[in-house]
C-alpha cells in the first residue's frame, strides 16, 4: 500500500510529461510496448530502455524510485526468461547435475526475452508514474475502452484503499490480543490458522462492502446501460508534439533494425 501511495504521489508531480493528456500517453506505451515485443535486436531493446529512462528523468521521476519498481516486478517475468536456458535445444554450453544443461540457443533466447520484459516494464512505469489513477480511468472512457472494464478499474482504484484501511484495523485488533505473526513462542500451525481467519475475515468484508457499494449504486439509478461522466478535453500542442516524437523515435528504430 505504500507503494501504491508513493506511485500516485509521483504521479501528481509536474513536469511537461505529467501535464500531457492520459490519452495520449497511454497510446505511446501500448506502441512501446508493442514494438518491444515484435523486434529481436537487442540493440534495438537497449536504446528503446535508454530512452524511457530518459523520459522519466524528464519527468522529475527519481532513478532509484525507477529501479525500485523495476527489480520488484522483473523477478516475475524474470523467472521465465531464466527458465528459457533450460528448455531451448540448441548448442549446450553448460551441463550440471541431474542431466540439465545450457544451451546457447536459450541463453541468447533468455537475454532477448529478459530485455523485452524490462523494456515493457519501463513503459508501465512511466505511464503509471505520470498519471494518476483517476486520470487513467477517464482517459480510458475517452478512447472507448469498454465500460464494464473501466468501471471494474475504477472501482478497484476506488476501494482498494479502503480496504488497506480494513486490514490495518484487523492487524492492530490482532496486536491488542498479543498476535504477532513472527513469534516463535507460539505454534506454527496456531500462527498459520490465524493468518488464514485474517484472509477469510478480508474477503467476508470485501463481499459485504461490494453489495453495499452495489446497493448504493442500484439505489441512485445505476444500471448495465449506465454511463459515467468524463469530461472532454481537445488535444493540445504539446500532446501532438509528443506522440509525434515518439512515432518518429519508432520509425528511427525501426531504419536502424533493417539497416544493421
Amino acid at each position: 500500500m505504500e507503494d501504491l501511495i508513493t506511485i500516485e504521489r509521483e504521479s501528481l508531480k509536474e513536469s511537461p510529461v505529467h501535464r500531457l493528456d492520459g490519452r495520449i500517453k497511454i497510446i505511446i506505451s501500448l506502441i512501446m510496448i508493442v514494438y518491444a515485443v515484435n523486434t529481436s535486436d537487442l540493440l534495438i531493446l537497449f536504446i528503446m530502455e535508454v530512452y524511457l529512462l530518459l523520459l522519466l528523468s524528464f519527468s522529475r521521476i527519481p532513478l532509484s524510485y525507477t529501479l525500485k519498481r523495476l527489480f520488484l516486478i522483473l523477478p516475475f517475468g524474470g523467472f521465465i526468461a531464466l527458465f528459457q536456458l533450460f528448455i531451448r535445444s540448441g548448442d549446450i554450453i553448460w551441463t550440471g547435475p541431474f542431466g540439465i544443461h545450457v544451451t546457447m540457443q536459450g541463453l541468447l533466447f533468455g537475454i532477448l526475452l529478459f530485455s523485452k520484459i524490462t523494456v515493457s516494464i519501463t513503459a508501465i512505469i512511466l505511464l503509471s508514474s505520470t498519471t494518476p489513477m483517476q486520470e487513467l480511468t477517464n482517459s480510458m472512457r475517452g478512447m472507448r475502452i469498454p465500460h464494464t472494464f473501466v468501471m471494474l478499474l475504477n472501482l478497484t482504484i476506488r476501494y482498494l484503499f479502503f480496504f488497506y484501511d480494513e486490514l490495518e484495523r484487523i492487524k492492530n485488533a490482532q496486536k491488542t490480543r498479543c498476535f504477532d505473526i513472527w513469534n516463535k513462542n507460539t505454534g506454527y500451525t496456531w500462527r498459520l490458522r490465524k493468518i488464514g481467519e485474517t484472509i477469510a475475515m478480508i474477503f467476508l468484508r470485501a463481499y459485504e462492502q461490494g453489495e453495499k457499494a452495489y446497493l448504493s449504486m442500484l439505489s441512485r439509478g445505476y444500471s448495465q446501460k449506465s454511463q459515467m461522466y468524463h469530461e472532454k478535453s481537445p488535444l493540445k500542442r504539446a500532446d501532438i508534439l509528443f506522440i509525434i516524437m515518439n512515432i518518429t523515435f519508432i520509425i528511427l528504430l525501426y531504419y536502424i533494425q533493417i539497416s544493421i
